[in-house]
């Protein structure tokens, strides 16, 4: 047993891939008896969405520690989270469409049902459907969408409570830790899962499938490079009016880091060194920002959620309209605020994304196999965001050592 946890996470599950894929093609349509291991880590899953989402983003917001730091920096960091995270997921629904990864995969050997019909919800209903009348049926129904507005209106009252606020928000930030080691043990399931679903998926569906999965995994690194080169190369450029070379150089390390280990928060140190040391970023400018985009700056996720969200559409026979379009961007986005950063909490923010847009859960089964290989790129790129917008920031408030930035060069 403690040779299994001697070999990391990350490694298991790229066993269990390779071994999945081998026994469902030797297995066939029988491997679908080993589905049910699966399915239970799916359940596992869908059973962190509420308590992840409403723990992180309260705790998330309450950290900003006083709403008087919404000035100067804390309102351009949240402007550039918010921008760059819309553009990002609107990049992996133009990617999902043009490409379409999840087109010409037969489903014929599954039971799936009648596809759901489209989304009839107009602008009217999303509204008010923000709106969450009660939070209790909102927690028990899954409602995502007002569960993040009431989670966000927590956050911003415990802001507001100030010193009579602490001891709920020692509360949150310990409910967020607890459900961030909650999700640890859950992805500790990965390898079983991932063997039974890519055995299911090998032996079930074929090469088509598997095929459709390279072309994600494609996808994933394009639009990930992408983001890294034309949105944060851009602002870093036209905004920041700073040195993309230096800048770069300056943050190889955390780079390093975060595409080893799958995980902003793991990164963190590495991440606050080079922008401080590397990048010349004052410190309570890096600080703060870093440390609130560790939460809440999620770019690669949220492109990832939105090209997930179509491949499913595509597998499954699902057409949506321009308001789940318009969903999929507003909950692509507010879900990759809520993923914690820790490896695989992109599977866990899946299951809100695609309920709220009737695309059948089980397309987790079919990325679940091969989400490491992508989260670790997703993570390059959610880290790589957190040291742009800092740098961003600090160049606009004039809070950032430009010879240090250029120094980077010889770094």
């Amino acid at each position: 047993m403690s040779f299994w946890f001697r070999v990391p996470l990350w490694q298991r599950v790229i066993a269990a891939l390779i071994l999945g894929i081998i026994a469902g093609r030797l297995w066939g349509p029988e491997a679908e008896s080993i589905k049910i291991i699966g399915d239970v880590f799916i359940a596992f899953i869908k059973m962190l969405v509420v308590p992840l989402i409403f723990f992180s983003l309260v705790a998330g917001v309450a950290s900003i520690g006083d709403l008087r730091k919404l000035g100067a920096v804390g309102w351009r960091a949240m402007l550039l989270f918010v921008v760059t995270g819309q553009i990002s997921v609107w990049l992996g629904l133009g990617l999902g469409t043009v490409i379409g990864p999840g087109f010409g995969v037969d489903t014929s050997g599954i039971d799936m049902g009648a596809a759901p019909p489209p989304n009839e919800t107009t602008w009217r209903d999303m509204v008010l459907g923000m709106i969450p009348q009660s939070p209790v049926q909102v927690m028990a129904d899954v409602n995502v969408l007002p569960l993040i507005v009431f989670s966000l209106l927590i956050g911003i009252g415990i802001l507001m409570a100030e010193k009579d606020g602490a001891p709920v928000l020692r509360i949150f930030e310990s409910g967020s830790v607890v459900m961030q080691k909650v999700t640890m043990i859950v992805m500790e399931l990965t390898p079983f899962g991932v063997f039974a679903l890519m055995a299911w998926v090998a032996g079930t569906l074929g090469f088509d499938a598997l095929t459709a999965l390279g072309k994600l995994v494609f996808l994933n690194y394009l639009g990930c490079a992408l983001i890294i080169a034309l949105i944060y190369g851009g602002m870093l450029k036209l905004v920041a009016r700073q040195p993309l070379i230096g800048f770069f150089r300056g943050i190889v390390d955390a780079m390093a880091v975060s595409y080893s280990t799958a995980s902003s928060n793991a990164t963190l140190p590495v991440t606050l060194r080079c922008a401080e040391r590397n990048l010349g970023v004052s410190n309570s400018v890096a600080s703060f920002v870093i440390s609130l985009g560790a939460t809440i700056n999620m770019n690669g996720t949220a492109m990832y959620l939105g090209l997930a969200t179509l491949f499913g559409a595509q597998i499954f026979g699902v057409d949506l309209s321009w308001a789940d379009y318009g969903m999929i961007a507003l909950l692509g986005t507010l879900g990759a605020v809520g993923a914690a950063g820790i490896p695989g909490a992109g599977l866990i923010m899946m299951a809100l994304v695609f309920g709220a847009v009737d695309v059948p859960l089980e397309t987790i089964a079919f990325v679940a196999g091969v989400d490491r290989i992508m989260d670790m790129m997703r993570t390059t790129t959610n880290v790589t965001g957190d040291a742009a917008v800092a740098v961003t920031v600090a160049s606009l408030t004039g809070e950032i050592d430009t010879a240090e930035l250029v120094s980077a060069d010889d770094i």
